[in-house]
Order: C-alpha cells, then sequence, then structure tokens
C-alpha cells in the first residue's frame, strides 16, 4: 500500500522520481476510471511540471516538503485558479475561479502533485455521490455499492490508487462517512482550523476541510500542510501552527476512552457493533481507560443539523440566480431568467434542500424552526464540552452500516439522512473527528471506527487514532483495485 511518507522516503532517497511516479498513478488512474469515475478534470499537465520541478530540487540537494511529489486531487467544491470547479453541478458546470483556495495556495507551497478534481454530491448535498449530476462514482470494493458523500470521489480516489491522498469537505459527515464506506482514513478538523476561504459553500457554519488518506500518518502529513490561521477567512483560528506529526505515539496508557451508550443503540448494524466491540477490547488490551458517558441530547443532534444546514444551504445558493456568473437560461425577464436557470441548473435534492431551507427562515417559522435548532445545537456542544471533562476521547461507529446499494436510499431522502446520525453532532459542536478502518463485515465491505475530541485536540484524536492503526494491521485495507505498481 503506497502512502505519503513511503513514497516521501523512496523520492528522497532517489529509489523513485516524482516524475515517474506521477506516471505510474496516472497510468493506474487509467485503468481504475472507467469502472470508478471519481474525477470530474483531470490536470496531467500541471501535475507532471510540479512533479518534474520536484525533480530538479532533489537533484540539487535541496529538502523538500512530506508532500512534494505526491500525487493527490482536490473535491469539485475547491477553487483552483483557470481550473473548471463545478460541485458536480450543471449550475456551474462552466465555472472556471479567478483564484485559488487557501488550501490550494498551501498544497503548491508544499509542491503537491495535484490530478485533477474529483466528483461529489451537488454542491455537497448528500449521502452517497449519487446526487452528482455529472458522473457516477461507485465504490471499489464493491461496484453495485455507493462510495459515500458527498466526499465521495474523494473516498473512492484514495482507496483505488487514482490518488494517494485527496480533500474532502465534511459539513455533517462528508469526509468521514465515505472513508468508513471505502476503507480510508478521513478527517474532520476543528472548524476553524483549517480555512474556508475558496471552498464553495454549502453551510457556512458547518462546513470544514479535510484529508482523505490510506493511513494516519498520511492524514497528519496533510492536516500539516493545509492547517493554520487565514486572514481571508473570518472564522479561521489564529494560534502557532502545528506539527501534528509529532502526536504519532503509539501509546494510549493514560487516555480516558467515552463509548456515549445513545451511539449504540437500535438501528446499528450487527457488524459494525461487533467491529466496535472488538475496537473497545483493542483499547483495553492498550491500557486505555473505558468509560460510558451520555449524550442524551445527541438524539436532537440529527433534526437540528438539517434545519440549520438547510437554512444556510438556501441562503448561500440564492446568488446562483443567472445574473453574476454560473448557468444562464434566458428568458423574457429578470424573474423567468432566475427561475428557469434555477429549476434548470439545481438538481432534485438541492432543491428539496433550499426549498425547506427556505422555509425555516420564513417569516412565522424562523423562530419555531431555526431559532429553536440553534439552542439544541448549544445543548449539543454543552454536553461534549461535559463528556470531555470526564474523558479524551469519545469512541463511536461512524455509520450505522456498511455501504448500500445504489437507489437503494435514493428515493427516501429520510433514510438517507439518517445514516449522517453518528457524524452530525460533531459538526454542530466543531469538534475534529476522524474515522479510520475497523474491519470488513460480513459481506466484506469497510466498517469505520469515529474517534472525537475536543476543539483543537487534532493532537489527541491522531494519538488515538494512530495507536490503534499500529495495534490493528489487520484493519490497513487495501481495495482489490487500489494498489499502485511503482
Amino acid at each position: 500500500m503506497a502512502t505519503i511518507h513511503e513514497l516521501h522516503k523512496k523520492l528522497v532517497n532517489k529509489e523513485i522520481s516524482a516524475v515517474e511516479l506521477t506516471k505510474a498513478v496516472i497510468a493506474h488512474k487509467a485503468q481504475v476510471e472507467p469502472t470508478v469515475h471519481a474525477y470530474l478534470s483531470d490536470s496531467h499537465e500541471r501535475a507532471l511540471a510540479t512533479a518534474k520541478a520536484v525533480d530538479e530540487a532533489i537533484a540539487k540537494g535541496e529538502a523538500i516538503s512530506p508532500l512534494a511529489g505526491i500525487p493527490g486531487a482536490l473535491k469539485d467544491n475547491i477553487c483552483v485558479k483557470g481550473e473548471t470547479t463545478t460541485c458536480a453541478s450543471k449550475m456551474l458546470e462552466h465555472f472556471v475561479p479567478p483564484y485559488n483556495a487557501s488550501v490550494v495556495e498551501r498544497l503548491d507551497a508544499n509542491q503537491s502533485v495535484i490530478l485533477g478534481k474529483l466528483n461529489m454530491d451537488e454542491f455537497a448535498m448528500g449521502g452517497s455521490t449519487e446526487n452528482s449530476a455529472l458522473a457516477k462514482t461507485v465504490n471499489p470494493w464493491n461496484n453495485d455499492c455507493v462510495p459515500g458523500g458527498s466526499s465521495g470521489g474523494s473516498a473512492a480516489a484514495v482507496s483505488s490508487g487514482s490518488a494517494i491522498w485527496a480533500l474532502g469537505s465534511d459539513t455533517g459527515g462528508s469526509i468521514r462517512q465515505p472513508a468508513s464506506f471505502c476503507g480510508v482514513v478521513g478527517l474532520k478538523p476543528t472548524y476553524g482550523n483549517v480555512s474556508r476561504y475558496g471552498l464553495i459553500a454549502f453551510a457556512s457554519s458547518l462546513d470544514q476541510i479535510g484529508p482523505v488518506t490510506r493511513d494516519v500518518t498520511d492524514a497528519a502529513l496533510v492536516l500539516n500542510a493545509i492547517s493554520g490561521h487565514d486572514a481571508k477567512d473570518s472564522t479561521s483560528i489564529p494560534g502557532d501552527r502545528v506539527d501534528y506529526t509529532k502526536a504519532l505515539v503509539n501509546d494510549v496508557t493514560k487516555l480516558k476512552i467515552g463509548v456515549p451508550k445513545e451511539f449504540f443503540g437500535d438501528g446499528l448494524n450487527s457488524d459494525v457493533r461487533k467491529a466496535m466491540d472488538e475496537a473497545i477490547e483493542t483499547y483495553k488490551k492498550l491500557g486505555a481507560e473505558i468509560v460510558e458517558v451520555s449524550l442524551p441530547n445527541s438524539k436532537y443532534a440529527l433534526s437540528a443539523y438539517y434545519i440549520i444546514a438547510l437554512a444556510e444551504a438556501s441562503s448561500n445558493l440564492a446568488r446562483y440566480d443567472g445574473v453574476s456568473y454560473g448557468m444562464r437560461v434566458p428568458a423574457d425577464n429578470l424573474v423567468d431568467m432566475s427561475t428557469k436557470t434555477r429549476t434548470e441548473g439545481f438538481g432534485q435534492e438541492v432543491q428539496r434542500r433550499i426549498l425547506l431551507g427556505t422555509y425555516v427562515l420564513s417569516s412565522g417559522y424562523y423562530d419555531a424552526y431555526y431559532l429553536k435548532a440553534l439552542k439544541v445545537r448549544r445543548l449539543i456542544k454543552n454536553e461534549f464540552d461535559e463528556a470531555f471533562s470526564k474523558v479524551d476521547v469519545l469512541l463511536t461507529p461512524t455509520a450505522p452500516n456498511t455501504a448500500y446499494k445504489f437507489g437503494e436510499k435514493l428515493n427516501d431522502p429520510l433514510a438517507m439522512y439518517l445514516e449522517d446520525i453518528c457524524t452530525v453532532p460533531a459538526n454542530l459542536a466543531g469538534i475534529p473527528g476522524i474515522s479510520i478502518p475497523a474491519g470488513m463485515s460480513s459481506n466484506n465491505l469497510p466498517i469505520g471506527l469515529q474517534l472525537l475530541c475536543p476543539a483543537m485536540g487534532e493532537e489527541t484524536l491522531l494519538r488515538a487514532a494512530f495507536t490503534f492503526e499500529q495495534a490493528r494491521p489487520d484493519c490497513q485495507l487495501v481495495a482489490p483495485i487500489g494498489e499502485v505498481s511503482l
């Protein structure tokens, strides 16, 4: 299994060149993409130019960053100057940003090789990537199953080996849930730890960019590159940069790990429950103290999340009216033009969420729904704070089920929304969470383990995840098509 840290050593030792590595991943991508369809666009020419520059730096004896020359890709809601950024929507199918997202600027400063843009649910709205208007991405473990969403392209690319790392965005689990479904690592940082400048918004108070990688060490390396204060983002947290690789210590002997009983109730798949029980036993054997905790208001998290997220989506997507940029459908007057543009430009799920969001913000319902949801959000945050006064880490399933088949939940939005039940509380509270592989189900699909920590507690989070990974090499999964020949 090729990882960032392993490939970095090969580059520094001149066992392989960055150009050779990039060409090898592009060749592998050509083999798997006709089946997986993780990508919406390619930037191979730019990628090879960056790889060449890295090889020249190595030849001169210059030190290179751990991400230099390592091929990755970006979810297609992250702006790259001069390259199409679609949000997997007809509305932005031909939109070319005039600027880079801050995370792209930081990746460029690290000489990261970016192979292209990845598929997603339209405007990041969905949990299966079935809502993409532009492509159908499959799960590399089973082509009849969804890869998860909304960052399904990111997880599928890393799982299938067509990218060594990827960036996704997480609004209510959109990095962690597809990582769970595809058997890779997905990290949602603390809200404000990674700049959102240049991320096309779904729900601004919930969205967070984060890495999808093959192991925990790689997640720390990508987080090192993209995290830190950014003056362009008013919600960015000030403070010194952190080297997250220093947290990769194989030791949890003094760690208290909380198990919230509300996350282990009815509706949890039996294979998932078994994997969680085994994970808890693993931590016990490693010397961690396991403590049962309660988060009683978490049962309201899903309702509060969908009120807040959809209200913010309604506001954020109001800008797509056919006037300034994006798709425009001609009409005789401004109102008809805007109506036709939004009707044809947005898919069914996006329209559903805009309508619901507009409803909860409307006069007479604002107090009854939106303000009440904000109060519930505060209660959930307070409960997490109380739990973290007793424990260092919380352990839960990432998702109640493994990947499901295409079409299984598409006509039942509520059933799909319920798949987010384990992940949305972290977004409401603004805390970091990570999904790591925890084994396979009886039908040979990956299962994800979720760990949560207090805000800016990524170091503890990575330590706990890394220790589990080292103790359970059987859980380090490689999809049948995921091995790149170097």
